[in-house]
């Protein structure tokens, strides 16, 4: 009796989204832990999702999967972020979706807070160039695992999505950058091959989205948050405000793109802070679990903290965060119920597939990219310890399957503060 019933949930799962096979609770506490744990960048989340809850848990369907990473990569804001957010509404609607964000958000938030606060006491992070040194090329290894792995699950044999596949890593790892009409163009010519010339019917009814209604709270969102700095009557925090939040809203790619956007901003325009205070935010943001993006509460704590009493550092940290996300936060749940609705169709699921090989290619593009400017941070000239640290992770994650990331960041953290020292004396 106990299997007939174990069956027919099987059965059951990919169908209407009211009968996932996990609680709010366990997704919500996923997502802590990975923001709490989950070091690497967006290349590595997105493929720590993937392993996690589509291969082990198969609490989220290859379908909706890959509608999650359509749509996080065709809108603007942070690749990992805006996926963490679509993968809890497809059973829980905004509610998941919040509770989820929030989840994946907040460890890494209160982690640069905290890191912000020491920087500003302490007189700068003279120990971080040393923890650095080691785990980023730690994580390097880490994420062309992740790359890899998501490379085959998703491209399998399919010659077309092949060639999309290595155009887009080419055009990613000549230009730097990611290009939104790539991913257009990509799905475009997939639904042009292989959608049948007749009208487009469904496969199969996925059923009604989630009954919440992603409109419905951005409008009740909206209002309380876009007032917070203006109730303050203070002009800086609603400039951090403005500012984080056009960040947030046009920067297109992974939670690096944004990078540049920041620097021209906080530095060059504003002058809120000085090269290497931003060079040191960025660091922080790849040496913390969580999305990159989160950079922006350790400038918003230094901006703050600098302003003479203006405002607190924590004050401008919090609005800088929230001006950042809620945009990406908006532009995934209002979308997502024509996504869950529509998606199933077969011109839809070819689109979805041409843009995830393109995807996936920008995304190993990306790790090149990153692999580059680590191993050879000055032009050609390489860091020899940094590549005996990148080969000795990959053989431990080869060799030892189920060995935690975690670990492996903390053990190349105290190698960089042991070897940096004497590599660059």
């Amino acid at each position: 009796m106990s299997s007939e019933t174990e069956e027919s949930n099987v059965v059951a799962q990919p169908l209407p989204a009211n009968l996932p096979s996990y609680t709010l609770w366990q997704i919500t506490a996923y997502f802590l832990r990975l923001g709490t744990l989950g070091f690497g960048g967006p290349v590595a989340l997105v493929g720590y999702m993937h392993r996690d809850l589509v291969e082990q848990r198969k609490w989220i369907s290859e379908a909706d999967y890959k509608e999650g990473l359509t749509l996080a990569q065709l809108m603007p804001g942070p690749l990992a972020a805006q996926l963490a957010i679509y993968l809890g509404y497809v059973h829980y609607g905004v509610l998941g979706a919040t509770l989820v964000g929030v989840g994946f958000v907040l460890p890494s938030f209160l982690m640069v807070v905290a890191l912000g606060w020491t920087y500003q006491a302490y007189g700068g992070l003279t120990w971080m160039q040393s923890v650095f040194y080691g785990v980023g090329a730690s994580v390097i290894a880490i994420i062309l695992i992740s790359a890899y792995k998501l490379t085959l699950k998703t491209i399998g044999k399919d010659k077309l999505l092949w060639a999309i596949y290595l155009v887009s890593g080419a055009v990613t790892l000549v230009t730097e950058s990611e290009w939104i009409a790539l991913f257009l163009g990509a799905g475009v010519l997939t639904w042009f091959v292989k959608t049948p010339k007749s009208p487009l019917k469904p496969v199969s009814d996925s059923g009604s989205p989630p009954s919440s209604s992603g409109t419905t709270t951005a409008t009740m969102l909206l209002p309380p948050l876009a007032a917070l700095p203006i109730a303050t009557g203070n002009t800086l925090l609603l400039q951090i405000a403005l500012f984080f939040t056009k960040a947030g809203a046009f920067v297109f790619g992974s939670g690096l793109a944004i990078v540049p956007f920041l620097y021209s901003g906080v530095v060059k325009d504003y002058g809120w802070i000085n090269e290497q205070e931003f060079l040191d935010a960025v660091a922080v943001a790849m040496i913390t679990p969580g999305p990159v993006v989160i950079t922006v509460g350790f400038i918003g704590y230094l901006v703050g903290d600098k302003s003479g009493g203006t405002i607190g550092g924590f004050e401008a940290a919090t609005v800088a965060a929230l001006a950042t996300f809620l945009p990406c936060y908006l532009l995934t749940i209002i979308p997502a119920p024509y996504f869950k609705k529509h998606g199933k169709r077969p011109g839809i699921v070819a689109f979805v597939d041409g843009v995830t090989a393109a995807a996936i290619g920008a995304i190993a593009g990306a790790v090149l990219v990153l692999g580059r400017r680590t191993i050879f941070p000055d032009g050609w000239s390489p860091e020899w310890p940094k590549i005996a640290l990148l080969l000795v992770t990959l053989g431990l994650l080869l060799k030892f399957k189920k060995l935690p990331e975690p670990l492996i960041i903390l053990g190349a953290a105290i190698v960089g503060l042991v070897v940096y020292p004497l590599a660059h004396p």
